[in-house]
């Protein structure tokens, strides 16, 4: 079964910009609330197109570098990556019809 992977300052390039597959990227953090709320959201994603998408989740308080290089200001922010490059980007909590919506954008 797929499920999201914690991906670190270290880890970013290796799981992220280097993945043969479109990357969704949860930053978040253990004290926010909208976070916990999206959380189930992104593991049904996780297993619904574990085939064509990897989700990754980003701690943005151990992880700081990278929310910073994505200009990361508030949380849960949803980066979707295709072929190293960043290709969209949703700020907030979403229903997973609305990630998903994202999702067929981006891998269109």
């Amino acid at each position: 079964m797929s499920k999201p992977i914690d991906v670190t300052d270290t880890t970013f390039e290796e799981e992220v910009l280097n993945s043969d597959k479109l990357v969704i990227v949860d930053f978040w953090a253990a004290w926010c609330g909208p976070c916990k709320m999206i959380a189930p959201v992104l593991d049904e994603i996780a297993v619904e197109y574990a085939d064509r998408v990897k989700v990754a989740k980003v701690d943005v308080d151990a992880n700081n570098a990278t929310a910073a290089r994505y200009s990361v200001m508030s949380i849960p922010s949803l980066l979707f990556f295709r072929n190293g490059e960043l290709v969209d980007q949703a700020v907030g909590t979403a229903t997973k019809a609305q990630v998903a919506a994202r999702l067929e954008g981006a891998l269109a």
